[in-house]
């Protein structure tokens, strides 16, 4: 997502970096790159326009050019004026006072919106709520198993009534059966269209006007590019929409689509599709997405996967028993394990600031780490509480139990106890700080060898 549009907007500003003061042709050279940039991304040309406009128009100013770092200063507005096209803040869900909150989704076929339903029946139910899914889409086969099927994955009940029913009648009566069930949200999934038809839209207006949903959500896939902006003015000229859940924003996607939709149809992103996995769904934050589009990183994001998958308690305990020199690698695989379900491990390592651009031509293995988990599952449980007990004879037991050469063996115990060294002297560096001392030498090495040859 967004690597070539990054690519180009760092190349651009590289070269204001260059200058110690900037011209007025500098900047306006520079915004020509991004320009092209953003074009090239796919961003409807109207938006590019009007954005270059709001850029230069503030970065030629006398308090750009003047300044001691006038290049960050122009990042910085490119930076602002990103957020603003995209939104400006994260836009969540219209929630009833009075239960339950109706969601409508619509959009055309192949978009995902299926899927997308069950992502966020999942995302509420985390939440706490009570989600029900409804099979409004009658027309589609097997639409209302495939409903049927991930409502199960999730645990949430759907509500159908088959393919020879009014989807009109069946939204209508999913309402009461909510209200029967104590469901506090309801989830519409409503039919898709190869193409817009006035058939289509006609059926979605009679669902809206007799359910009155607190929020209409398009579904649109972000690969079709331009088109995606097309389908969004339409829908809401035509059915009038609240926000948009944009789908497969982790394909080979150039983000346009991402950038254009709010400033098109003034409604905001409300939700991206980031995998195939059920809870592969995350809130929109222009902030976010703009620091992830100028390769500053996403920490906020990260920090959120992070407390998904970790209990506060248990990461309390686990800091508790490294700082005590405590970690052994029954802790470390636990560790590991979470952090694998946070996604792939480059997904996550582009998350941190300047990680980016330093992984574009790093394939990071993952293999490495199931090699890791094999070795230490290689070990007896007594092992794996007490590293020290393994010898040079448990070692090549390990090895041919996890099937990987003794010298690596070597070396995940050799780096996981200089790991142990580090976070027994960071457990001492507290009570030096607070009587003046100096931070403490810390080995090399680390968590960080873990994960790759040194």
């Amino acid at each position: 997502m967004f690597e070539s549009l990054q690519e180009r907007l760092q190349e651009a500003f590289k070269r204001l970096r260059g200058k110690g003061k900037l011209t007025e042709s500098d900047v306006t050279e520079a915004l020509r790159e991004v320009r092209l940039a953003l074009l090239e991304a796919d961003v409807n040309f109207k938006v590019v326009k009007s954005f270059i406009a709001r850029v230069k128009e503030r970065a030629v100013g006398q308090e750009v050019l003047e300044t001691l770092n006038p290049a960050q200063m122009v990042i910085k507005i490119v930076y602002e004026e990103l957020v603003t096209l995209m939104g400006g803040a994260n836009v969540g869900l219209t929630m009833a006072d009075r239960p339950p909150t109706i969601i409508m989704l619509c959009g055309l076929q192949g978009a995902g919106k299926t899927t997308h339903a069950a992502k966020l029946a999942l995302r509420l139910k985390k939440e706490g709520k009570k989600p029900l899914l409804v099979a409004a889409d009658v027309y589609r086969p097997a639409a209302i198993k495939q409903l049927q099927v991930l409502g199960e994955q999730v645990g949430v009940p759907v509500y159908a009534e088959g393919d020879q029913v009014s989807p009109v009648d069946i939204a209508q009566r999913a309402f009461d059966y909510a209200a029967q069930e104590r469901r506090d949200v309801i989830i519409v999934d409503t039919a898709g269209r190869l193409t817009i038809d006035e058939e289509l839209m006609e059926e979605l207006r009679q669902i809206k006007e007799r359910l009155k949903p607190h929020d209409t959500l398009l579904v649109i896939d972000a690969m079709i590019g331009q088109d995606a902006v097309t389908t969004a003015e339409h829908f809401h000229g035509k059915l009038g929409i609240d926000g948009v859940i944009l789908t497969k924003l982790d394909g080979d996607t150039r983000g346009g689509a991402a950038l254009s939709v709010r400033e098109v149809t003034g409604r905001p992103i409300k939700f991206v599709g980031v995998g195939e996995k059920l809870d592969a769904l995350e809130p929109f934050h222009p902030d976010r997405m703009a620091s992830r589009i100028l390769g500053m990183g996403d920490v906020l994001t990260l920090i959120e996967k992070a407390q998904e998958q970790v209990d506060r308690k248990q990461a309390e305990e686990m800091t508790r028993k490294m700082l005590k020199a405590q970690f052994d690698f029954e802790d470390f695989l636990e560790q590991m394990r979470a952090m694998r379900r946070m996604g792939p491990l480059q997904d996550i390592l582009k998350l941190l600031p300047g990680v980016g651009a330093q992984l574009k031509d790093i394939n990071i293995d993952e293999k490495e780490l199931k090699h890791i988990e094999a070795m230490i599952l290689s070990m007896t449980p007594k092992e794996r509480r007490n590293p020290d007990i393994i010898n040079v004879r448990r070692r090549e037991r390990i090895a041919k139990g996890s099937g990987r050469p003794i010298a690596e063996v070597h070396r995940l115990i050799k780096q996981f106890e200089q790991a142990r060294k580090m976070m027994k002297q960071l457990g001492g560096l507290e009570k030096m700080m607070k009587r003046g001392g100096k931070m403490p030498r810390l080995p090399g090495g680390g968590f960080g060898g873990l994960f790759g040859r040194r």
